[in-house]
């Protein structure tokens, strides 16, 4: 398991302003998937990770970590022995919560299928 990425989330109406926000904070512009409209994602922000601003479906405002596994599931579990808890699945990814009650993600690593 290997940090991925950094995330600020933001509620649904303040997605496209903090998008704007970091786009000039970081000088560039973000990949916007047509799949994922919610996600702008800016790769390599420091080298090996992306940053994304993320809108949720609640009034959520935080910073979570993706961590990045190339068996996502068996990491999942490891995890979940050591205390973690499983909120839910979505895509490619899965949301826990840490013994301290923050939330962080596990995605599939590059090299996954």
């Amino acid at each position: 398991m290997r940090l991925a990425g950094a995330l600020v989330d933001v509620p649904r109406a303040d997605h496209a302003r903090a998008v704007e926000f970091w786009s000039a904070a970081l000088g560039r512009k973000p990949h916007v998937s047509e799949n994922f409209p919610d996600y702008a994602q800016f790769d390599d922000v420091t080298p090996g990770l992306y940053f994304m601003v993320q809108a949720t479906g609640d009034e959520t405002r935080r910073c979570h970590l993706d961590f990045e596994s190339n068996d996502r599931d068996a990491e999942v579990e490891r995890l979940i022995r050591l205390g973690a808890t499983e909120v839910r699945r979505e895509h490619h990814w899965v949301v826990l919560r840490d013994i301290s009650d923050v939330e962080f993600c596990v995605v599939r690593g590059s090299g996954s299928e």
